[in-house]
């Protein structure tokens, strides 16, 4: 499917984003102006937040516009989708010819040729609205950068410029039963049999595990060599026989996102999809992304909190109790003050995050931090704003139930907060 794309000012990225107009007449959907429904973000405004250094006018047009597409297209199916325990195939297509995959890739390889501020745009406004099955941030801020920094300019121009149309998927096979944190202790082996590597073994927890079709599979190529055996193979399954599909996993929240089992059994990989033409540096490639990586939750989480928010000051300011709004009981207003100023400080950490990484300065210690820092006041102003809805608040049509359920993996997945707490501790 072709892009359809329309050229930003003077300055901006070289494959530009498509600016969606929406419905004619429709009003924008961005964070303090969208209409107020069960599923769209609420009408109600909270403080404003502090300005985001790190946002430039391109990236506000492009999060208005992006907010607009979410909630015009996708959020009216994002029931049906949960339901499903996936989100359709087309959808990336969509966003491939809307123009949100792989904003920060380079022109040179069908990417938006952008900085990561575009594509923590499109995360942010993603979790905004709930669409918890979309794996765009993996995919666009987290494979394709280790094919445009780590990989050989064969495997940049073979596969980057299909991740930006849609027409591949990625995933990143990583975690396996009984390994969790540890990458040193991956026991899927890549046996190198001529012009091939052969690999054996199983993964779990898979991000967009049913519907990718270019899979970074972590693997050791040396059993006994630490991290120095680690390597990154590149699995086209469109046709690799021995490839298989598990279970798409019955996971307490993203319900929508189709997180899987995959099996390699005897599945033969041309040894020139070795990410970067070498084995043995895989660790050393992981280690050098994981810092965005964190950033990316610490992007969704804080995202999620402006919603949730904005949800609970809609319904506490409407909903009747002995007489009057919630609102008005002092408890009620006590309770979402502490909320709005636990909000106000994580967006002002991780915006202070953004500026430093984009200027190349984040270091591991200080993402891992904000990661487990920010999911955790991720998880407590979620149970304070969903406690203000009652019953209704555990009920799945109402936003903030999803927004609750959701909350919970991102203490554990990217690294558990125990384990970014202990890799902190080590650099005080």
């Amino acid at each position: 499917m072709a892009r359809r794309v329309l050229p930003l000012a003077p300055g901006a990225m070289g494959r530009a984003f498509r600016l969606y107009g929406g419905p004619e007449n429709s009003a924008p959907t961005g964070l303090d102006h969208a209409p107020t429904t069960h599923t769209k973000p609420s009408r109600t405004m909270s403080l404003p937040q502090f300005p985001s250094a790190w946002m430039t006018e391109e990236h506000r047009t492009l999060q208005d516009s992006v907010a607009r597409f979410f909630n015009d297209r996708w959020v009216p199916q994002s029931a049906a989708w949960r339901e499903a325990g996936i989100m359709p195939r087309s959808t990336w297509n969509e966003a491939g010819a809307q123009g949100l995959l792989c904003l920060s890739t380079p022109a040179e390889y069908g990417g938006g040729g952008g900085d990561f501020g575009h594509d923590a745009v499109v995360i942010m406004e993603a979790s905004r609205a709930n669409l918890s099955g979309y794996g765009g941030g993996l995919h666009s801020a987290i494979v394709a950068p280790y094919f445009f920094r780590c990989g050989t300019d064969e495997q940049k121009q073979r596969f980057l410029p299909r991740m930006a149309t849609g027409e591949l998927v990625s995933a990143i096979a990583m975690t396996e039963p009984g390994t969790g944190s540890d990458l040193q202790a991956v026991r899927t082996f890549a046996r190198r049999d001529g012009d091939h590597f052969v690999i054996n073994g199983a993964k779990t927890f898979i991000t967009n595990g049913q519907n990718a079709n270019l899979i970074v599979v972590i693997c050791k190529t040396e059993r006994d060599a630490g991290a120095k055996g680690v390597s990154l193979l590149l699995v086209e399954t469109d046709d690799a026989p021995g490839f298989r599909r598990g279970r798409k996993l019955d996971k307490v929240g993203l319900k929508a996102q189709d997180t899987s089992e995959l099996f390699f059994d005897d599945v033969r990989v041309p040894a020139a999809n070795v990410l970067g033409g070498a084995t043995g540096r895989g660790f050393f490639q992981l280690m050098e992304q994981l810092p965005q990586e964190r950033l990316i939750i610490a992007l969704q989480g804080v995202a999620a909190m402006e919603r949730a928010l904005q949800e609970t000051l809609a319904y506490v300011k409407q909903r009747q109790a002995f007489g009057k709004p919630l609102w008005d009981f002092q408890n009620t207003r006590f309770k979402l003050a502490e909320v709005q100023s636990t909000v106000l400080a994580t967006r002002a950490f991780v915006d202070a995050c953004m500026v430093s990484h984009l200027a190349g300065e984040l270091d591991a210690a200080r993402a891992a931090l904000a990661k487990s820092w920010v999911s955790e006041q991720e998880g407590k102003v979620m149970d304070e704003c969903l406690q203000l809805f009652g019953g209704y608040g555990y009920m799945m049509e109402y936003p903030i139930a999803e927004l609750y359920v959701n909350a919970r993996v991102q203490r554990i997945y990217g690294g558990t907060n125990e384990i970014m707490k202990e890799l902190a501790s080590r650099y005080m």
